[in-house]
Parts: C-alpha cells; sequence; structure tokens
C-alpha cells in the first residue's frame, strides 16, 4: 500500500471507529482490520491480565477462538508474542516459519497462512495485542507500517472507550451506593452518616468491596447486617 492508500485507509478508519462503550469499540476495531487492512481475512484481540491469563475478544470468525487458543496453549504464535512479549510479530509464510513450529500446524489446519501481532496497549493490570489473519501466504511481508499507523489509531479509541467504561461504572456505583444508603436510612431510621458507615463497616468485615454489599441491600428487600 503506497502512502495515498495509507492516508485514505487512516481517514476510513478514524470514521469507523469512533468510541462507545468497551466492548463496542473492540468488536469495532477487529470489524475495521478486516474490512480496511489488505489481504486481512480474520481479525482478533489478545488480552493478557494482570495473573498471566490471556484471553481473546472481539474475534471477527469463531475459528479464531480456537486458533488463539492453541497459542495460549503453546506460548508460541505471533498473537502470543505480541500480548506476552515483544511489540510487533509479523509471519508473512507460517509454513515456513521456524520460530512457531507446533502453532504452525494449528494454524494450517484452519486455513491460516500468514499473520500479523501488533501490541495495542499496555495498562497497568493488563496488556492487548491485535491479531491479524490471512488465508494467503506472503500476504504481509510489507506490512509493518500500515499495521502499525492501524494499531495506533485502534489504541487511541480503546483508550477514550475504557475511561469511558470506567466513568459509567463509576456513576453507576455512586448511585447504587446512594440507594442502598437511602434504604438504610428508612428501614433502621438511621442518619445518612450512621447508614454509610454500616455499609462501610460489613465492607470492610467482610473483605468484599462496598459496591458488593450496596448491591445486595438493593436487590434483597429483608435483608439484615445480622445475615450480611
Amino acid at each position: 500500500m503506497d502512502d495515498h492508500g495509507i492516508l485514505e485507509a487512516l481517514e476510513r478508519l478514524s470514521s469507523r471507529l469512533t468510541p462507545g462503550d468497551l466492548d463496542a469499540t473492540l468488536e469495532r476495531v477487529t470489524a475495521a482490520a478486516v474490512e480496511l487492512l489488505p489481504q486481512v481475512d480474520y481479525a482478533s484481540i489478545s488480552v493478557k491480565h494482570a495473573e498471566g491469563r490471556l484471553e481473546t475478544v472481539a474475534p471477527t470468525d469463531g475459528l479464531l477462538l480456537d486458533v488463539d487458543a492453541a497459542q495460549y496453549r503453546l506460548q508460541e504464535g505471533p498473537c502470543y508474542e505480541a500480548a506476552a512479549e515483544s511489540g510487533h510479530v509479523v509471519a508473512p509464510d507460517l509454513a515456513d516459519d521456524a520460530r512457531f513450529p507446533r502453532y504452525a500446524r494449528v494454524a494450517l489446519e484452519h486455513g491460516i497462512r500468514s499473520q500479523v501481532g501488533v501490541r495495542l496497549f499496555d495498562a497497568p493490570r493488563s496488556q492487548g495485542a491485535l491479531n491479524l489473519y490471512s488465508t494467503q501466504a506472503g500476504a504481509f511481508e510489507d506490512f509493518s507500517t500500515v499495521s502499525r499507523l492501524f494499531a495506533h489509531q485502534a489504541a487511541t479509541a480503546i483508550s477514550y472507550a475504557h475511561e469511558i467504561t470506567q466513568l459509567k461504572e463509576a456513576i453507576q456505583t455512586r448511585g447504587t451506593i446512594g440507594q442502598a444508603v437511602g434504604i438504610l436510612m428508612e428501614r433502621y431510621a438511621l442518619n445518612d452518616q450512621r447508614a454509610f458507615s454500616l455499609l462501610t463497616r460489613l465492607s470492610q468485615d467482610r473483605n468484599v468491596k462496598l459496591r458488593t454489599i450496596a448491591d445486595e441491600v438493593v436487590a434483597s428487600p429483608d435483608w439484615s447486617p445480622e445475615r450480611s
């Protein structure tokens, strides 16, 4: 793809990746990768969580669940390396790639001939990589520039969507805690400070989040602190 083609692709990408909630944005990223990037037949995102667990999200085809799972299990393959180790891995011909001998057999069985893994984000509790798959050998021999530009644009959208999701969760949590305080005030004739202190004490005693206690109070008409 020449410079003009790259600019056109990025313009189309910008219009497609307007962030909504996080899940919707991840799905837009993988769908846009298949639609806009040359020779990309499938796409998914690998997320490495703080405890080391790897998870596939927003796959454009169900076969990627098996393909990605094989890479996690074998600890081998472009998507595993991009999510867990290095930031950019290109495998233009998996059938002739000495780096991934065990994974290559799985990929070829699923019709995958070439693949790219590109790091998308490094968050305090997770890392993520965009996985691009092609059924054509040699598809990604000259793909570094456009894939990195795409990943940068996608990472910006994901970062913004993550902030939106966190804000929505914070607002929802505050609302639930407020409801629980109101219920305790009415049920036990407490003022707002004592009702909130009761929630806080139960949260500390049970070593669970304050939101969890509040959810229980709101959800159960016969909730009482003695049974909590």
